[in-house]
């Protein structure tokens, strides 16, 4: 029996080594399938929230579309403040566009930019990339410009340059939204009904021009609150959408909690009522949410 087992083996040896080999498939395809390839890394510009725009706009002279030309790489000894981690190189671009800014801007630019080093050490090539980059002009050197943040430098999309346009049209708007710079009073008064209230909120801003905030309770209704822009308290005001200026002024400036010493109840209730509303309006308001401008 153990010649004739042989033999048999021998002459239908394929029987015995295909289920090996379909199972051994079987268990490659699962790992395949659990080893996925990741998603790929998000870079700034793609990761830019409404709010990092405003911020880095808001505080640039000049908003440019370059195209890098030249990049040289400058030794760690002259690179002052240097993160671990990063390179600093020499940038020689060609302007493209000036989206914001004077329009005395050359063709020619230069500046410096911190970049992240890879596994090898080496900063990632920039020659013939497009950038949007966030700069102020550097007085008495024609052509050099100085990045107003880490992440001043962004991969130039047309995406991206949808998303900035209307943000540098809010900011240079006759009508644009003045700088909050604190909350100056609170008063809720209670109406007649239980549950009837209406809270005023007025808030200091750099300009000196008033703005208040209103919040109305009517028994058995969601509350209704709203933003005045001027002298005159509208009853009929809305609150602002997402994601514009007016919604930045509030949602990236007022502080998480009503200061006491703004509110300016006689009796505890008053009080909460208006502690209580602010709340709300911040709630409603929702996170400033930043993803690469956490340093300002």
């Amino acid at each position: 029996m153990t010649g004739l087992n042989a033999i048999l083996r021998k002459k239908f040896r394929h029987l015995f080594v295909i289920p090996g080999i379909v199972a051994g498939a079987a268990i490659g395809s699962a790992a395949a399938q659990a080893q996925a390839p990741e998603a790929p890394i998000a870079t700034p510009a793609q990761r830019a929230t409404y709010a990092d725009l405003v911020t880095l706009a808001e505080r640039s002279d000049l908003v440019i579309r370059v195209e890098i030309r030249r990049q040289i790489t400058v030794k760690p000894e002259r690179a002052p403040g240097l993160a671990p981690g990063f390179a600093r190189l020499y940038i020689e671009a060609q302007t493209l566009a000036l989206l914001s800014g004077p329009s005395a801007v050359g063709e020619s630019l230069n500046y410096l930019v911190d970049v992240p080093m890879d596994a090898r050490g080496r900063p990632e090539r920039l020659k013939d990339r497009e950038m949007l980059l966030f700069a102020d002009l550097v007085p008495s050197r024609p052509g050099a410009i100085q990045l107003t943040g880490r992440n001043a430098q962004l991969d130039y999309s047309p995406e991206l340059e949808a998303r900035v346009r209307p943000v540098l049209a809010a900011l240079v708007a006759r009508d644009k939204p003045p700088v909050v710079s604190a909350v100056s009073d609170a008063l809720a008064v209670q109406g007649t009904l239980v549950g009837e209230s209406e809270t005023q909120i007025f808030l200091a801003t750099q300009d000196r021009s008033p703005m208040s905030i209103s919040v109305l309770r009517r028994p058995g209704q969601r509350p209704v609150w709203g933003v005045s822009w001027g002298e005159i308290i509208d009853s009929s005001a809305r609150p602002p959408q997402p994601d514009t200026l007016r919604w930045y002024r509030l949602a990236c400036t007022l502080p998480p909690r009503l200061p006491a010493s703004a509110n300016l109840g006689q009796d505890a209730n008053a009080r909460r009522i208006a502690e209580a509303d602010y709340s709300f309006v911040i709630e409603q308001l929702g996170p400033c949410r930043r993803e690469i401008t956490q340093e300002f």
